[in-house]
């Protein structure tokens, strides 16, 4: 089995870790887990396996998830929006326009039924 067979029949982010060899901190694994591994992900995303020896590809995959670490590491969740719900709540964005609905309407609404 490749290495990347072996990735995608690990269950946590402390296996992901033990099998590349990567060391980490509980602490930081215990705030960020899901948002390393997504990291970890959008770097893979960018890599091309073709052609690559297994040996590659793990080193390949050891680097992203330390380099997603790191990011972690010095930074927050909050503060990288690795996430589509924190990116769309990102306070530096502009505010996006909604309809404004009444509670008030909402009343008016079932009274006209």
């Amino acid at each position: 089995m490749g290495v990347l067979e072996q990735l995608k029949s690990l269950s946590s982010a402390e296996d992901f870790f033990v099998r590349l060899g990567v060391p980490y901190d509980r602490q930081v694994l215990d705030v960020a887990r899901l948002h390393i591994l997504k990291r970890m992900g959008q770097y893979l995303a960018r890599e091309t396996f073709p052609d690559r020896s297994d040996a590659e590809i793990e080193a390949a995959c050891r680097d992203t998830l330390a380099r997603a670490y790191a990011d972690f590491e010095r930074s927050s969740p909050l503060a990288e929006r690795v996430f589509k719900v924190l990116k769309e709540r990102d306070p530096q964005a502009p505010a996006s326009k909604t309809a404004f609905v009444p509670f008030s309407a909402l009343f008016e609404s079932v009274e006209r039924t």
